[in-house]
């Protein structure tokens, strides 16, 4: 049997990049799933591709009533979801942090940390009604091993990672299990943002330098571990913070 058939997901940020990938493998492992992304178009043109099990929404994640409406509209198409992924992030670009103006700041916390805010209150009233359920944040390596040049977003991702370990351990009563995802740099439309300057291999390698691997993460490697995450393979696994960094934080 598939890992995660007859379950049912919402992954934000899936129109691309590690949301996705995600999508990707839920679907191929038997869920159904809702993409939510703010680029409706992108996304309904993926949902449109992956088949009929798969249902983009447009979803802004700092904003409540369109949570709200995400959850919604899933519910009414699939059922209360069993495994909610919070994918969507930003970044400001890396440079010294007193050049990051206030509006992007309050960007940078607005997509990556008040949007868990919205979600769980969105969702979490539904899981714990049914008993159950699987929240995955996807988090960062910046949170635990932070690099110069992206304060404000290392700052974000630490409250991302310490968001999911208190989550965890207020809404494992309830049966909720929430754990987090922490990626090293990866191959996504984010990464001259990350590096801070062109992307050419000679500015990569000096990034891939600092991972014992030899390379960045890749999508494919975050929707694994979301995919086991979200099994009951991992049903005793509760507030994880999993680096997947090829020994970046080590």
């Amino acid at each position: 049997m598939a890992q995660l058939e007859n379950k049912i997901a919402i992954v934000t940020g899936a129109a691309s990049g590690f949301g996705a990938a995600i999508a990707r493998d839920y679907l191929a492992e038997g869920a159904r799933v809702v993409l939510a992304d703010i680029n409706g178009d992108a996304a309904s043109r993926l949902a449109d591709e992956l088949g009929p099990n798969a249902l983009a929404v447009a979803c802004d994640v700092t904003q409540g009533d369109q949570v709200r409406a995400a959850v919604e509209r899933c519910v009414e198409a699939f059922g209360v979801p069993d495994i909610v992924v919070n994918n969507a992030g930003t970044t400001h670009r890396n440079q010294p942090l007193l050049n990051v103006d206030e509006a992007t700041f309050d960007r940078v916390y607005a997509v990556n940390v008040k949007s868990i805010f919205h979600m769980v209150h969105a969702v979490v009233p539904l899981m714990r009604e049914r008993g159950s359920g699987s929240i995955i944040n996807v988090g960062s390596v910046a949170g635990i091993r932070p690099r110069p040049g992206l304060t404000w977003y290392n700052g974000s991702k630490g409250a991302v990672n310490l968001l999911s370990k208190s989550l965890a351990v207020e809404l494992g009563p309830d049966g909720i299990r929430v754990n987090n995802i922490c990626p090293v740099m990866g191959e996504t439309a984010l990464l001259e943002h990350f590096i801070g300057m062109p992307d050419t291999p000679e500015n990569r390698a000096k990034f891939v330098a600092t991972i014992p691997l030899g390379r960045l993460s890749k999508p494919a490697d975050v929707a694994a571990v979301a995919t086991f995450l979200a099994s009951d393979g991992a049903a005793f696994l509760n507030g994880v913070e999993l680096p997947v960094d090829g020994g970046r934080v080590v």
